[in-house]
């Protein structure tokens, strides 16, 4: 039986309501408590600086947080198109939604997994393969974020494609986009440390994120209505 089926209109929306508020309410927060690191790089950012901005985890932050209404603006005009279309209005949302949150969430963590080091380009590029060894050395924040890379991919990408509505094929995609990464950044040499516990992390993070997302994943019973309806054939 489908739960959300079976909720009025009204409940529907005001649970959405209150989902959108506890997730504003949840951002400001944060935003708060590292409001100040973050305003540190506003100055650069807001000049253009690539210097203390975009190679700096504060600049990208801030600059992430201050791209979030222009993704809200892509993820209404999407939705107002496939609308347009002949879409149901639930789906459109949805589809816009994971299509601009699975790349809004994940590019700023890319870009700070491939920032090179102070050897990048000079020191031989490292290697380790020994499971669970660099856990001691991540620290909470190390593997905070390691857990973040792929969180948005793995919420959002199973909303969006059929295909990839499994917890097995979520861990197979975070671990693969994960060894992608590792190699890359041991192919330019970015001096950091192609680590197989990274590799974990990331995976499980996408798991995760994945599992707290399930409850809106696409079905291939729900597959039919996200497809644009046929306009109506005139009167002879």
């Amino acid at each position: 039986m489908n739960h959300d089926a079976s909720l009025s209109a009204p409940t529907r929306r005001a649970r959405r309501i209150v989902l959108l508020g506890l997730a504003v309410l949840g951002t400001a927060s944060a935003v708060f408590v590292v409001r100040r690191p973050l305003m540190m790089s506003a100055p650069r950012c807001m000049a253009g600086r690539w210097h203390g901005c975009f190679d700096t985890f504060n600049g990208v932050v801030l600059m992430t947080l201050v791209a979030l209404p222009l993704a809200a603006l892509v993820v209404w005009a999407l939705a107002s198109r496939r609308r347009a279309a002949g879409v149901t209005s639930a789906w459109a949302w949805r589809k816009s939604l994971a299509e601009v949150g699975m790349v809004h969430g994940t590019v700023p963590f890319l870009w700070l997994t491939m920032m090179p080091g102070g050897g990048a380009g000079t020191v031989p590029a490292r290697v380790s393969l020994v499971p669970l060894r660099d856990l001691v050395t991540m620290g909470p924040l190390g593997i905070v974020g390691n857990l973040l890379v792929f969180a948005a991919l793995g919420f959002f990408a199973p909303m969006r494609f059929t295909a990839l509505a499994s917890l097995p094929r979520i861990l197979a995609l975070g671990a693969g986009c994960s060894v992608l990464v590792e190699t890359a950044q041991y192919v330019l040499r970015l001096d950091r440390v192609s680590s197989v516990d990274d590799v974990l992390v990331n995976a499980v993070g996408a798991v995760l994120a994945a599992l707290a997302s399930r409850r809106w994943w696409r079905t291939a019973a729900e597959t039919p209505s996200d497809r644009p309806r046929p306009a109506p054939a005139p009167a002879s």
